[in-house]
């Protein structure tokens, strides 16, 4: 499970694809969280399948304990919808998750404030939330193979090896979460804004590749615009035609909406990851560590204001865009660029 297609036929050359039903996926998903209503308002999904949630004050409404609680509800979702759950009961939604996998199928799995570390700590670090295949790699190269030893190693060095994700790792194993579970009714804040496309053909040129960073930049930029946030950051992936996907991200100067600063940054990190002629497939271009317009402020000198004035103009001229787009359509006007499949000419409207 949780493979992707092109390395699954690597192992069964005779692999036969059945086609997914995400409406049905949906409708159920959707039943499931209607009975998990029933006992708390704080009910947060995390995909399709799984769920957070408080019942911190609502306990003592139903006169149960919170692993009768979780025998009640996998009881009645089979009875009701004939779906099986395994869940897991815990202080923080880091060990429940881990709860929630440790015994399946239709399990329930306690990890209290007495028992977590001798439960969680032998468990390998891979099974944690937010313990990818890059983490675990990284973590093993330097003994960290199991989730006590991740609690154990010092926390500034986690930092330097992983950045932010270190120290939060070192928390998580500590039981040190304290992300409260939020209601799913929520507006959820915006994370990230990204888009990316599978090109026609394979691009082979520095042209092709700066014409497809552009023309993802200013959707990502518009985008930011539209909901009034600035850019920290830009993440870009390179993927070439075995589905290989290559990442790097980077901190912006200063925090940003502007298309041709998104699109110069996406193209400095494009050519870390790849160098011409070697084919690229798709590319995807994310703007991270959003911030709201009303808290982003650039702090402006001397030898900046000239840069600063400048970054005004080029703001004026996006927003100016932005209206020809509402009245006229998105595809009405935009930058002159080379077509990404063809890396010569321009097209602009």
């Amino acid at each position: 499970t949780a493979e992707t297609i092109w390395q699954a036929r690597k192992k069964c050359k005779e692999l036969s694809l059945l086609p997914p039903h995400h409406r049905l996926y949906r409708e159920y998903s959707g039943k499931v969280n209607a009975i998990y209503d029933e006992y708390t308002d704080l009910v947060e999904p995390f995909g399709i399948d799984e769920s957070w949630l408080d019942v911190t004050n609502t306990l003592h409404l139903f006169g149960m304990d919170a692993r009768t609680l979780a025998d009640t509800l996998r009881q009645r979702v089979r009875k009701e919808l004939g779906l099986t759950l395994s869940v897991g009961v815990s202080f923080n939604k880091v060990f429940a998750k881990l709860g929630s996998d440790y015994k399946k199928p239709d399990a329930t799995t306690v990890i209290s404030r007495e028992n977590w570390r001798e439960m969680v700590w032998p468990l390998p670090v891979g099974d944690m939330l937010y313990v990818g295949g890059a983490a675990r790699k990284l973590l093993e190269q330097y003994g960290v193979r199991t989730i006590g030893e991740l609690a154990a190693c010092p926390r500034q060095m986690l930092e330097e090896l992983m950045g932010k994700l270190g120290g939060q790792l070192h928390d998580y194993a500590g039981g040190l979460d304290r992300e409260p579970v939020r209601s799913r009714h929520e507006p959820e804040m915006v994370k990230s804004v990204g888009n990316g496309t599978t090109f026609p053909k394979n691009l082979t040129t520095q042209a092709q590749v700066a014409a497809g960073i552009g023309l993802l930049a200013d959707s990502v930029a518009s985008r930011l615009r539209r909901a009034g946030l600035y850019a920290g950051g830009v993440h870009v992936t390179v993927r070439d035609p075995a589905f290989h996907d290559r990442s790097r991200q980077r901190q912006l100067a200063a925090p940003t909406h502007l298309i041709r600063e998104i699109s110069a940054a996406a193209l400095e990190l494009a050519g870390e990851l790849w160098k011409p002629p070697s084919p690229v497939r798709a590319l995807t271009v994310t703007a991270i560590h959003l911030t709201p317009e009303g808290e982003t402020y650039e702090q402006a000198d001397l030898f900046t204001a000239g840069s600063v004035l400048e970054r005004k103009r080029q703001e004026r001229l996006e927003a100016a865009m932005d209206g020809i787009r509402r009245r006229y359509g998105s595809s009405s006007i935009a930058f002159g660029t080379a077509k990404p499949e063809e890396g010569g000419g321009s097209f602009q409207k």
